[in-house]
Formats: structure tokens, sequence, C-alpha cells
């Protein structure tokens, strides 16, 4: 059994929108590709053919991939539990004399730190899960361990 997939609605909007590009204006594309680089003649030495053919793994690839993470879903709806740091909370924190800043945490499947996305499984996901307001959070990071405090959880 594998682990469960979490997913913001939003995340599963975007991935089935991307699903849809991949299985029809894309596939096509690539199609027309391959037909014209077969149309070329010797495929042993058509860098364009080798390109479209190695173009196709990747995407049936993606889409394999993209299919498998919406077959099963648990779908991340605003959490219940408030003032607790659950998959789906807001979570503003700060740094000791640094700006406090604010993120929400998702699954794996979903992470973009640069856009205040963070995994539920990343190692400051990990340590915020099950914390509240003013408690201390420490975290390992490469550079040593940082601490945190929670300020806020919504």
């Amino acid at each position: 059994m594998s682990k469960p997939t979490y997913l913001t609605p939003e995340g599963k909007a975007k991935l089935i929108a991307e699903l849809e590009t991949l299985k029809g204006p894309r596939r096509d594309e690539l199609a027309l590709r391959l037909r014209s680089a077969i149309q070329m003649g010797d495929l042993s030495e058509n860098a364009d053919y080798h390109k479209a053919k190695e173009d196709q793994g990747f995407l049936e690839g993606r889409i394999q991939e993209i299919e498998a993470i919406l077959r099963n879903p648990v779908i991340i709806e605003k959490t219940q539990a408030r003032g607790v740091v659950s998959i789906g909370s807001f979570v503003t924190i700060q740094e000791r004399d640094l700006d406090p800043e604010t993120y929400h945490l998702v699954g794996p499947t979903e992470a973009d730190p640069r856009n205040g996305k963070i995994s539920h499984e990343s190692p400051l996901g990990k340590a915020l899960l099950g914390r509240k307001v003013g408690d201390n959070v420490e975290v390992e990071a490469p550079a040593g361990k940082v601490t945190y405090v929670v300020k806020s959880v919504k």
C-alpha cells in the first residue's frame, strides 16, 4: 500500500489541467514531430527522431506520475484543529531578531518553499506538526540548529 498523496483543492486542479494539456496538445505536438522525423528517412542517425522519442518518454512518464497522484489523493481542506499545526495550516513562525515568515503546510507534491508552501515531510514541516502558538520549534538545518517561535496558526 502506498503512502497517501496530500493535495489542496488548488493543487489537484493544477494537476488535472496539466494532465489534460499533456494528453492533448503536447501528445499531438510530439506525434507530429515524430511523423516529420520518420519521413526524413534513416532513423539510426536522425537526431530529431531520437530527441522526439526521448521527449515522448518523458511526457508519458509525467502522465503516468500525475495519474498515479490523482488515483487516490487526500484532499487538504481547511484545518479543523484550531490553533494546532496540521497539514493544510497556514503557520507564521519567527526566528529570533528576523521578520516573521508564513508557510502553508502541504503535501510533498505541492511543496514550493519560494512561494510559501512547505511539505509536512520536510524537516521544518515535521517539526511544526502538532505545535501551538507560542511553542518553540527547533529544526536541524545544514548550518546547525535553528529555533523558531510559532506566532500564529490558521
